[in-house]
């Protein structure tokens, strides 16, 4: 079965995140009131709601990296995955992990990175040639 997952999390402020989620991550907004904003967040929902973010802890190792836990993201094309890099970087971006490929040539050959919106919200977001190699091992 497919589905579309929904995600609600908090920010700080909703001007602010509407130029980080729509401007520069390309995200169209939808819904939203006085204390919260929807986003198609890639064919999935996010609310983001006014209130303090998550608590997070760099706890989570990526090769040789420690990144923040609990994080979300999501799985792109490599094209869609480039032009993202590339939009985050153009914005100046501080990456946790700067755009790389890990696992080169083997199954689960995979660009990823780490990042945190402007309210310290971690995001991966990973990148695959083929979609049907997520879960090759």
């Amino acid at each position: 079965m497919k589905s579309l997952f929904h995600f609600a999390f908090n920010v700080r402020d909703l001007d602010v995140a509407r130029r980080f989620y729509g401007g520069v991550l390309g995200c169209d907004e939808g819904r939203s009131t006085d204390t919260w904003v929807d986003f198609d967040f890639f064919g999935h929902q996010i609310s983001l709601h006014l209130g303090e973010p998550f608590p997070t802890a760099d706890t989570g190792k990526v090769g040789n990296v420690m990144v923040p836990m609990p994080h979300f993201g999501l799985v792109l094309a490599l094209d869609d995955w480039k032009g993202m890099a590339a939009r985050l970087t153009e914005a100046g971006t501080d990456f946790v992990l700067e755009p790389q490929v890990r696992f080169e040539g083997e199954p689960g050959e995979q660009w990823t990175m780490f990042f945190r919106d402007p309210f310290g919200n971690p995001l991966e977001v990973k990148g695959f040639r083929s979609l049907a190699n997520l879960y090759a091992s």
